[in-house]
């Protein structure tokens, strides 16, 4: 699995972008951008158009580190200009907080692309930082999973044995588990690779099925497209566990 996660946080990238262009709007997991704002629809199209184009930046490794730099400015710009002053605002809100963690793993995934090369103590720090964002974010997701378990579970395709309700726990401690070990360095590789399978059968199993159910909602197109950036971080969180790895070894 190693070295790929760069290409496929890409791709995540990529897919907002033309979703973004397809529907002339901000992805769901991007509101509460106001209506009211100057120029909005504009902005839409222009803040999609610089995922397309930072995505295939990405692709090829002589323009991958412009790509990382502008992936990490467009993630953090909405984390802290959008999910932030949300969560500031209903502080005691954990929908709010979901949001803030989702776009916090995504941007921990830009921080590990971003400290792939070069090898340096400074994107060693880099690297670090990125996995106790990212540890953090799983936190929140596996909280999620037990404060809307009943969600959670109506998720999970009903021909799956044992049970989604047992599914909608067993992902919960799952990534609550991965979370402590990235954040412990106790297995941490294992625990990345662990969760890129995870996030790679939700596609699978929800998010693709989605889509084919009704292929005309936006929310379902933003929702793969920012499931398979996730796919990108926990698998390049993986690949900068490896390779700081085997520079300090």
């Amino acid at each position: 699995m190693s070295g790929f996660g760069r290409n496929v946080y890409g791709l995540g990238a990529t897919a907002l972008g033309i979703v973004g262009l397809v529907f002339g709007d901000f992805a769901s997991v991007w509101q509460p951008v106001p209506d009211a704002l100057p120029g909005r629809k504009a902005l839409a199209y222009l803040v999609a158009l610089a995922f397309l184009v930072a995505g295939l930046a990405l692709q090829p490794r002589k323009t991958s580190r412009w790509g990382s730099y502008a992936l990490v400015l467009l993630y953090g710009a909405i984390l802290f200009l959008v999910h932030t002053p949300r969560v500031m605002v209903h502080p005691m809100r954990f929908a709010p907080w979901t949001g803030l963690a989702e776009q916090l793993g995504v941007f921990a995934g830009g921080l590990a692309v971003l400290s792939l090369e070069p090898t340096t103590p400074a994107a060693a720090r880099l690297a670090r930082l990125a996995q106790i964002a990212f540890g953090v974010a799983l936190i929140s997701f596996a909280a999620a999973h037990f404060v809307y378990l009943k969600e959670t579970a109506a998720l999970v395709p009903a021909w799956l044995p044992p049970g989604a309700t047992v599914w909608a726990w067993a992902t919960g401690v799952a990534q609550l588990a991965a979370a402590v070990a990235i954040l412990a360095g106790v297995m941490p590789l294992l625990a990345a690779r662990a969760l890129t399978a995870m996030f790679v059968v939700f596609q699978a199993l929800v998010h693709v099925p989605s889509v084919l159910h009704d292929p005309k909602s936006h929310a379902n197109w933003a929702a793969n497209a920012v499931n398979l950036t996730l796919v990108g971080a926990a698998w390049a969180i993986g690949d900068v566990i490896a390779k700081h790895r085997k520079a300090a070894s």
